[in-house]
Order: C-alpha cells, then structure tokens, then sequence
C-alpha cells in the first residue's frame, strides 16, 4: 500500500524562492541528486538563516544537522552545511558556507539553540571556530586531544596512543608505537599476470634472450633389459585394471569344514554360562589323578 503523502516534496520553485528571499545574501543555488544547495556569504549567515525560517514560501523551522567537509587544495578549505527541514512543506534544503582555519563562523545558536552542541562538534573534527558560540569546547575526543581527526592532512595513527597504566593505577598517554608500517595491498597475483613490477626487480639486469631450443631429435630404441626379480616391498607392476581383472577370474575357495558350527551359544560348548543373567557357571570337573604304575611280578 502506497502512503497517502510523499517522502518530501519537489524542488519545483524552491530556488526560484530562496532568491527573492535572500537576495545578494545568496551566492550560488543548485539542484543536483534531487537536492537544492544553497550557498550563501559566510558574514550574513544569521540572516540568511532567519530569512529561510521565516519566508512564507520556504518555512525551514528546524535544523537538522551541522557538518563539515575538508578540500585541502582551496584557500578556504572547509565547508560548513546545514541540513533544514520544513515541517509544513516536508521539504529538506542544504545550506553551505565556506572558511579557512582563521576565519570563524558566526553562530547561529540564536535561532537554533541545538546548533551549540552541532557547532562543538564541527570545531572537534575539523577545527573549524564559530564566533558567538559561548561553549566552544570539545565533544567527541579528550581535553588534551591535539589535533582535529577529520582533517585530510591528519595521520591516520594519531599522534599519542591511550592506555591504563596497572603501575600508575590511571590511564596514560603515550606516542603511537607502530609494529610495522602501513603497507598497501593490490590483491593482484603475480601467477596471473599482474602487472606490476615487484619491488627490487627494476634494478635487476634484463637477462639476456635465451637462445632457441634445437630441433627435437628422433627417440632411438630402447634395448629390452633383462628381467630383474622385483624387492620385497617394491610396488607391483601391474596396472589397478590388471589387478581388477585377476580378482574377478579367481575362482572362490571353499572353506574344508567337515560339521559346520551352527550354535553361538555358550550352553552347548561348556565354556562359561549360556548368557550374563543364567547364574553361576558351571563347575569345572576335577582331572583324574594320573593312574600308578602296574608293579612287575619279579619286582615283589
């Protein structure tokens, strides 16, 4: 079942109406992915903002989330966006201004006072520093963090590693001890024709092209050698066909049994009882006492 009302509405005369709201505020405006972005002068953000809010052709009444974004190559290296959204005309927008590590942003927790825990965050990760903001500290990582993680240029190893001391009995810091470098891995293997040179292999001597191989000769006739008796233990000769077949011409040899044994039972054969619960066994018959030797009548 479809719901009754879209995801979002179009982006039909959106930015028609962010231009005759802001004006000269508005910088540059684009639709792109299903998405307006709005770029306006970082000095004139407040108003800017509070005329999104406020315009009756856009109603942005909630922000949605402050992030940043890191291009090293531009003189103003950072973008800071700001995710709207109108309750009223189910519509999201993107606004964007642009700085440097110097130049702070003005704040914008006047309008929005949730914007003071999302402009900490921003200046945690990026460095980024927002002017009017009364608690600019850090969020997400430690007091004593150097550094800001979500910058380009920032090691992916950190500068000091974390750890409880059990000696000092309390957590300590450390520089960051690598058991080996990063390496990079290409998945490419050599036995299917990668192509790369494995390192080392560029300063090697080109060997030289090997000559070509002579014409094969014709195979001469092997003398038939003599029969050799084989050791014990030497393999057979034979072939598992060779074998199968010998086993299947054997004739079955008869077992020489005069009185097939027909009985397992114990009864019968008089060893021991005929099964676990037939009581005590039987008792085993005394051996004669071997008979004396006749004595000789010449012997009396």
């Amino acid at each position: 079942m479809r719901a009754p009302a879209p995801r979002y509405a179009a982006n039909d005369g959106v930015i028609a109406a962010a231009q005759a709201a802001l004006g000269d505020m508005l910088v540059a405006a684009s639709d792109l992915v299903g998405e307006v972005n709005l770029t306006v002068a970082r000095d004139r953000l407040v108003a800017a903002m509070t005329a999104l809010r406020d315009h009756p052709m856009l109603q942005y009444q909630a922000l949605m989330e402050i992030a940043g974004v890191d291009y090293p190559a531009r003189a103003e290296r950072f973008d800071v966006c700001y995710m709207l959204l109108s309750y009223t005309r189910n519509h999201r927008i993107r606004v964007r201004v642009t700085t440097d590590e110097v130049q702070p942003v003005p704040s914008i927790t006047s309008i929005w006072p949730v914007a003071g825990w999302l402009e900490r965050e921003v200046y945690d990760m990026y460095g980024v520093l927002f002017d009017g903001n009364e608690d600019l500290r850090r969020i997400l990582t430690d007091y004593g963090f150097r550094g800001h993680p979500q910058r380009k240029d920032f090691p992916l190893t950190g500068y000091v590693e974390l750890r409880y001391s059990e000696s000092a009995k309390r957590v300590v810091y450390e520089p960051v001890q690598l058991a080996q470098d990063f390496r990079n891995f290409d998945f490419m293997s050599p036995w299917e024709g990668a192509q790369y040179v494995l390192p080392g292999d560029e300063k090697a001597p080109a060997p030289p092209p090997a000559a070509p191989a002579p014409p094969p000769a014709a195979p001469a006739k092997a003398e038939p050698k003599p029969a050799v008796p084989e050791a014990k233990g030497a393999p057979t000769p034979a072939t598992a066909d060779q074998v199968a077949k010998a086993d299947a011409a054997a004739k079955p040899v008869k077992a020489r049994v005069r009185k097939p044994k027909t009985t397992d039972s114990t009864a019968e054969s008089g060893a021991g009882k005929p099964g676990p619960d037939a009581g005590p066994a039987p008792a085993k018959k005394p051996r004669k006492a071997p008979a004396r030797p006749r004595a000789k009548k010449g012997d009396a």
